[in-house]
């Protein structure tokens, strides 16, 4: 197996400058730019790119030494800023970039975002001013018709609001199982143990949403949505149904494969509530108490 360099060898091997090839790896979607670190991205590591581990630089990614760049389909046309996306969907720059977020498509930095993992597989560039340094994301056009943004969209408008399933067994469930519980916020949830959920997280003051659609293309929604760390909550009650089993390795399956972050809760942890979630907020840097 041929060795790999890192990238500013790879630019020195080229007869570039480093900092312009790790511009020409963003821009075709190889890396993303995450604090002050480079990460790969899914592009990135079909292209074999992979990380290794230096005592005295730390981190850092290598290549093949014979690595083509090629700007995918994703990442061709025109690409859109928030306040282009804010014209075509007539809302401010503002209102998007907050959708964005809620999305999981990007995180606030100290001054301006910064393009997400989830981001950057839907064809998020990470861009700077060159004036002022502050970092903001370009979105390929094809975001335009994204599914999930139309549909943040036209929750937040008030659009469409009646919630409509394609997945009948997702229809299924919420027949058998009505939202007839009330919880303190408010929120009506569809059992006992979910509503202790619910209750701990609004006497916790953690900022919460109640069976919020996972920000893909599949028709899924979670239990509970927590937008400060992007953390979903899954309550699995009943574990000894076949088809519950069925949709819960669904369920799971896709939350592994969108690299989200998760918490499954099961009958004893609810029982349990104050010394369980505490310790699993604290994972994703939420502080409960």
């Amino acid at each position: 197996m041929a060795s790999k360099i890192s990238t500013s060898q790879l630019a020195k091997t080229r007869g570039l400058v480093a900092k312009n090839l790790f511009s020409e790896l963003a821009e075709a979607g190889y890396i993303t730019r995450d604090n002050k670190e480079w990460r790969l991205t899914d592009i990135g590591k079909a292209a074999e790119g992979e990380y290794k581990q230096s005592s005295h630089f730390g981190q850092y990614i290598v290549w093949p030494e014979a690595l083509e760049i090629i700007t995918t389909p994703s990442f061709e046309g025109k690409k859109l800023s928030a306040t282009q996306l804010s014209g075509h969907f007539k809302l401010t720059s503002q209102k998007i970039n907050q959708i964005l977020d809620e999305l999981g498509w990007i995180n606030k930095a100290v001054k301006g975002w910064k393009v997400s993992q989830s981001g950057s597989r839907l064809g998020g560039i990470q861009k700077e001013d060159s004036r002022t340094g502050i970092p903001y994301v370009v979105w390929d056009e094809t975001v335009l018709t994204n599914n999930s943004l139309q549909h943040s969209v036209n929750e937040f408008t008030g659009v469409n609001a009646e919630v409509k399933s394609t997945d009948n067994s997702v229809s299924n469930f919420r027949q058998k199982f009505e939202a007839k519980h009330r919880s303190a916020d408010g929120h009506y949830v569809r059992s006992k143990a979910e509503m202790l959920i619910d209750n701990w997280l609004y006497m916790a003051g953690i900022v919460h949403a109640y069976e919020r659609k996972l920000p893909i293309e599949e028709d899924l929604y979670c239990d509970f949505y927590l937008p400060t760390g992007k953390v979903y909550i899954e309550f699995w009650g009943l574990e000894d149904d076949p088809k519950y089993a069925h949709r819960k390795k669904i369920k799971q399956d896709l939350y592994a494969k969108y690299g989200f972050n998760l918490i499954e809760l099961n009958d004893h942890d609810v029982q349990n509530l104050d010394d369980v979630l505490p310790r699993m907020l604290l994972k994703f840097d939420i502080k409960a108490y």
